[in-house]
């Protein structure tokens, strides 16, 4: 049983995860009609500017869960087949027999053996995620790349293949979500960013959430500030930045208030129907950039808290920002973090990130959170 909202004790969970190393963090916790919203640690560590709740946040991969809502609006109205191969859609991006034989709901769960394209675009990435090899200095150089999606998908296809199309565990691949964005612009005439707009994020009320087209977050918000696993240190701003580079796949800008309200009201069959919204929690497991295993769906992924069940959102992260959002199974439950520091875990001889205070920290607030 999940015990109510304890203010004092969510601060605190905050302030241990500040204490361990992260600049700034913010977050709101829901539950029924109990709301809890706390900050801690400073938005800008060179002129000490306190972070607040209401500030907005480059959100990463939780961007998914919003194209993938957009793709189940097309199937609902029977413009796009979930079963339906790629290669009809799309055949200049995916040719030949690999779109015959990838759905669109392989490339919704990461299960179209599609490689990542990420280390092709940034050269100074390419072991990626192989970590031992790589090095920050393409980040600076692209932080106003603009990329043609096709162009990144291009790398991904050409790329050799991670796995077979439909065969599990999937891997985990943005080039999946960047074919989704093209295939919107091209069932419905206009660009995936504006049609997630209109469908998604207006539709849902959202008030400060966008898909940028400009490479800097509007509005009040934190500087964010990427490690890459100890070699930027002191860690650098990557606040400004062009987000062609993941478009549809990672791009979003949020709030944590705005977050919780869209997973509240697409777990409520608010956003897509019950029919898609059963669709999204068919999960298969499929291997994520760090390596591990996970459960996904269309879109979403489950998070199992103890004694409480299952909690459904998506995580994400950028250049120097990340964010996690979850919602209860049955909907009263709701957690949003954003947190202004990534890959803060520096690497052993072999390349594999060490455990950091941080990752503890997270742990105990994301409990405190989910249970109380």
């Amino acid at each position: 049983m999940r015990n109510p909202l304890d203010p004092a004790k969510l601060n605190a969970a905050l302030g241990h995860v500040h204490r361990a190393g992260v600049p700034g963090l913010f977050a709101e916790v829901r539950d029924g009609d109990q709301v809890w919203r706390g900050a801690a640690g400073v938005a800008d560590v060179a002129t000490g500017r306190p972070i607040t709740a209401d500030m907005r946040h480059r959100v990463g991969s939780i961007t998914k869960t919003f194209t993938a809502a957009a793709v189940l609006h097309q199937v609902e109205s029977g413009q796009i087949g979930l079963d339906t191969p790629i290669g009809r859609y799309l055949p200049r991006l995916v040719p030949g027999a690999r779109g015959d034989a990838i759905t669109v709901r392989m490339l919704i769960n990461h299960t179209s053996g599609l490689a990542e394209y990420l280390p092709y675009a940034y050269p100074s990435l390419k072991a990626f995620p192989a970590l031992a090899d790589t090095g920050p200095e393409s980040l600076d150089d692209h932080r106003l790349t603009r990329f043609h999606p096709t162009e990144l998908i291009e790398m991904g296809v050409t790329a050799p293949a991670v796995g077979v199309p439909g065969r599990t565990p999937g891997v985990y691949s943005n080039t999946n979500y960047l074919l989704l964005g093209e295939l919107l612009a091209a069932v419905t005439g206009t660009s995936a960013e504006r049609y997630v707009t209109r469908n998604v994020i207006e539709r849902a009320g959202l008030r400060d959430t966008e898909l940028p087209a400009e490479p800097y977050v509007d509005g009040p918000h934190s500087q964010m500030y990427e490690a890459w696993f100890g070699m930027i240190d002191p860690p650098r701003d990557y606040s400004v930045y062009d987000m062609s580079w993941v478009g549809p796949a990672a791009s979003l800008i949020s709030t944590v208030t705005d977050l919780n309200r869209f997973f509240g009201m697409l777990l409520a069959g608010e956003i897509v129907s019950t029919s898609s919204l059963a669709q999204m929690r068919r999960t298969v497991p499929v291997v994520s950039h760090e390596g591990k295993t996970i459960d996904y769906g269309l879109g979403l992924h489950p998070m199992e808290a103890p004694g409480q069940g299952t909690f459904w959102g998506h995580g994400g992260t950028v250049w120097g920002a990340g964010a996690l959002a979850m919602t209860s199974a049955d909907g009263k439950r709701q957690l949003a973090v954003a947190v202004n520091l990534q890959r803060w875990n520096r690497l052993d001889s072999s390349g594999k990130p060490q455990p950091h205070p941080i990752d503890d920290a997270l742990a105990a607030l994301y409990r405190a959170a989910m249970s109380g």
